[in-house]
């Protein structure tokens, strides 16, 4: 069984992408556990799990809207692409649990790319139709195969 996460705060524009992919996949009965992206509580979120999705906002550069994959169990994160909205997140949080041994077995991440976080501003159109996207894709069970290579 597959535990999705999805983090990111909903009252932040754009931040919220994750939480539009959990509403979408909700409405569909998919269990999703719900964290604001922080290291210690997708530690937490996953501990013991052995197929895991975390969906976050990012920011790399690319058109807002942009969807990005990772497999993180097969390469470290490439911060210098894909940076987090969060201090300590989720790049830091599969490092960490990367040295502990306490990476899931399969571990893919998914990103939206965020343009705006103003506090309660609404997520961009762009944003909303990438995690309504997401959202199928995810439900089809998609590789974890990377969208594009970091650089």
């Amino acid at each position: 069984m597959t535990t999705i996460i999805c983090c990111g705060n909903p009252d932040r524009g754009d931040d919220g992408a994750g939480f539009l992919v959990a509403k979408q996949l909700q409405t569909f009965g998919v269990p999703v556990k719900m964290c604001s992206g922080e290291a210690t509580s997708l530690l937490d979120a996953w501990t013991g799990q052995a197929n895991v999705v975390v969906v976050d906002a990012v920011r790399t550069g690319d058109p807002v809207g942009t969807i990005h994959r990772w497999a993180a169990t097969e390469a470290a994160f490439p911060r210098a692409r894909f940076a987090s909205t969060h201090g300590f997140g989720v790049a830091e949080a599969i490092e960490l649990a990367r040295t502990l041994g306490l990476l899931p077995s399969q571990l893919c991440v998914y990103g939206i790319e965020a343009g705006q976080f103003e506090p309660g501003a609404d997520p961009s159109a762009a944003v909303q139709q990438a995690a309504v996207t997401l959202a199928a894709e995810i439900l089809e069970g998609l590789d974890c195969a990377p969208s594009s290579q970091p650089g």
